[in-house]
């Protein structure tokens, strides 16, 4: 039976809706942390307003982009990642930062936390909580950890760049509860980034008042020059000394971050 001929792309028009959306994805990625306003996008795209608002929506009912708390202001989802040249959300996360952790477990005993950053807060995308003898917490993944006040999200906001932190602090400044209160802060912000970067590793003794039993320090996770989250220790606060937390714990948990981010490296284009 003879085949029937070729069908070329060139014989379909395009989708002008899909170019323009796919416009849309592109600025928002360009934009500072991933956050602009809907007049912010129209702009980059020259684009009228309310086509950019429908489009937005749609991406938005799609699961590619999010609301902030900011009103017009919205942000992109892990959803997308699912997208960049077949690169998949878990992929660093399962193949190289579970087997990193898991084998961590034996050396740092407490449980850990990968988290990484969405809309102001730090997201846990794994955990040893389930694998840690030691461990009082369970179902930790998907877990919102609050920026200012946990040590994954100083460990965070002190290690990346100053158009980035910025967009960060301003998306929880808008905020109209504690969050966005201690972001109004300033003189706390300066001060918990000065006190990470000399200590070399964030530190939380229960401020985060839903977890006031415990404590935690964390470090970033860099992989090449690309921060991608941040991984922490979680332990009750009369547990663990401060001596043991710089002399034992500490150095452990920054090999373990570095660990992760050799192996997620080629994975996230570090």
């Amino acid at each position: 039976m003879r085949s029937g001929p070729a069908i070329t792309t060139g014989q379909y028009k395009t989708v002008r809706g899909l170019s323009r959306g796919l416009s849309v994805l592109r600025a928002l990625n360009q934009s500072a942390g991933g956050i602009a306003t809907l007049t912010e996008l129209a702009q980059a795209c020259a684009m009228h307003r309310t086509t950019v608002k429908r489009l937005l929506e749609t991406l938005r009912a799609d699961g590619f982009v999010r609301h902030s708390d900011r009103e017009g202001q919205y942000y992109l989802t892990f959803e997308v990642r699912r997208l960049s040249e077949g690169f998949e959300d878990e992929a660093w996360v399962s193949d190289v930062a579970g087997p990193a952790m898991r084998d961590a477990v034996r050396r740092i005993v407490w449980p850990c936390d990968l988290a990484t950053p969405e809309a102001g807060f730090m997201v846990v995308r794994e955990s040893t909580h389930r694998l840690s003898a030691l461990s009082q917490h369970r179902a930790m993944i998907g877990e919102k950890l609050p920026m200012l006040v946990t040590a994954a999200g100083r460990a965070y906001l002190a290690a990346c760049g100053e158009v980035e932190r910025e967009a960060l602090l301003e998306l929880l400044r808008r905020r109209d509860d504690r969050w966005g209160e201690l972001a109004r802060d300033d003189a706390l912000v300066r001060r918990t980034i000065r006190e990470t970067l000399r200590r070399g590793h964030a530190y939380n003794d229960g401020e985060w008042i839903r977890e006031a039993a415990f404590a935690a320090i964390a470090v970033p996770v860099v992989a090449g020059r690309r921060l991608i989250g941040a991984v922490n220790m979680v332990f009750p606060k009369a547990a663990v000394s401060r001596q043991d937390l710089e002399a034992r714990f500490a150095p452990e948990l920054a090999k373990l971050a570095r660990a992760i981010g050799r192996g997620a490296k080629p994975l996230v284009g570090g």
